[in-house]
């Protein structure tokens, strides 16, 4: 990128600060809907085991970029909500692997659904094409960040 659009930079530089304040704030009320005493930065990571469907611990805390006792610490948060379970490894008994339990699962998806519907709503009116150019670069701005 040319040095000489210093202009631009700003521009997104504010426009992500926006989008943090607004993010952190739906943060905190989408966690409450999954459960009322989840931390909000706990979403996150489970829409990384709702994805993966079951994941070992240290694969996990490598695909987040987090140490391992620090994943073990939320992930045993987790647990006590009874949101996540740990189950032995089939093929490393020193190992296990992660899931979000059936109420885990039920919870996420309802509180993923209303957060969908906000965007859905948001972006109603956007041409289908601007919704997938946004969703490309915010996908490459994060690969890359």
């Amino acid at each position: 990128m040319d040095d000489h659009l210093p202009e631009a930079l700003r521009a997104v530089e504010d426009e992500l600060a926006a989008l943090l304040r607004r993010g952190r704030a739906l943060s905190w009320e989408v966690a409450r809907e999954v459960h009322p005493n989840l931390e909000p930065n706990a979403y996150g990571l489970l829409l990384w085991l709702r994805r993966s469907g079951s994941i070992r611990l240290t694969d996990l805390a490598t695909r987040l970029g987090v140490g391992k006792g620090t994943l073990s610490r939320q992930i045993a948060g987790l647990e006590g909500l009874g949101l996540v379970r740990r189950d032995p490894d089939p093929t490393d008994r020193r190992a296990a692997q992660l899931s979000l339990t059936e109420e885990g699962t039920r919870r996420f998806d309802a509180a993923r659904a209303a957060r969908l519907g906000q965007i859905r709503r948001t972006m109603k009116n956007w041409p289908k094409r601007d919704v997938e150019d946004f969703a490309r670069l915010l996908h490459r701005f994060n690969e890359t960040f």
